[in-house]
């Protein structure tokens, strides 16, 4: 059986370890640095599988010692957002928490594959694999399979289709400096510059930057978490489960786009090893620009981690 562990036993991490546990594929390891956090939601979700008709095996725990041979490490520990709080003011508190938990992941987990959604990602993704010393296929995090599909909800209810038929393409930071091309985002294959009005789209396009500000606004005490472990669960769908998926994710860069040295969100084949390929797109002069731009806000944050 697979083995995944989940660093972080909040909103999102408890969600993630609900979803993956009704997959049916994995053993599940919740882990927590707050006493009965993590062994309180591991309980409840254990208690769901008869329900389920699933044997799942769930651990909640505080000790990184139950996470000896994971799979999969999902990082999910870290403050949240507040009200008025962009990802980048979460930068080097995260930083200490993130540094941490990679050290004592490898410590016990020599090669596993690590999936990272702490904000701000691209950066916390760079710092995972600075730490951890692994190979670029094995550390990515999530961005663009969160951000499409809030950008792919919000035309769907837009153009009343299903979800099912809209593609979203979104690059770049996972945050303000992302990277939205409508000419590629398309409903059953046809642009949506050619179905909606270019002020319609500017409109759909900011409100899924803006996604999980809007979010946080709304909930005023929390932040997003149902979305986030949905787009974590298809992620580890494509590694376990070896599917070849192309997914946008927040991948380290090695030249592809011409861009090195950096962590942004780029369609990428997930697999069994991670990421398998790295798929570069044909953009526009004015596109690759606008990934150059968002690289470089990436780089200031790594800058100011000190790395």
């Amino acid at each position: 059986m697979n083995k995944i562990s989940i660093i972080g036993a909040g909103n999102v991490g408890a969600l993630c370890a609900q979803r993956i546990a009704d997959r049916g594929y994995a053993d599940i390891v919740l882990l927590d640095i707050i006493e009965g956090l993590a062994q309180g939601k591991g309980l409840d979700i254990l208690e769901s599988q008869p329900v389920s008709g699933l044997d799942t095996r769930i651990i909640g725990t505080n000790r990184y010692q139950e996470t000896a041979g994971s799979d999969v490490v999902i990082i999910t520990s870290g403050v949240a957002r507040k009200p008025g709080m962009t990802r980048d003011d979460l930068l080097l508190t995260n930083m200490k928490i993130v540094s941490e938990v990679t050290r004592k992941i490898v410590d016990h987990s020599p090669q596993p594959i690590i999936i990272v959604a702490t904000n701000p990602v691209d950066a916390m993704t760079y710092l995972v694999r600075y730490i951890s010393g692994l190979p670029r296929n094995r550390v990515f995090g999530l961005s663009g399979v969160l951000d499409t599909s809030r950008l792919r909800s919000f035309i769907s209810e837009e153009l009343n289709v299903s979800v099912e038929d809209v593609f979203a393409c979104i690059l770049g930071q996972h945050g303000d400096a992302s990277v939205v091309i409508p000419r590629l985002t398309t409903v059953h294959g046809i642009p949506i510059t050619r179905l909606l009005p270019r002020e319609t789209v500017d409109r759909l396009v900011e409100r899924a930057i803006k996604g999980g500000a809007e979010i946080v606004g709304l909930l005023k005490t929390g932040s997003a978490s149902f979305a986030p472990s949905a787009s974590i669960a298809q992620m580890v769908d494509a590694v376990i489960l070896d599917k070849k998926k192309i997914l946008p994710c927040a991948a380290c860069l090695e030249g592809e786009y011409g861009l090195r040295d950096t962590v942004i969100g780029v369609p990428v084949k997930l697999g069994r090893d991670g990421i398998e390929q790295v798929i570069e797109l044909e953009l526009t002069d004015e596109e690759s620009a606008a990934l150059a731009g968002s690289a470089d806000v990436v780089r200031e944050m790594v800058k100011v981690m000190g790395l």
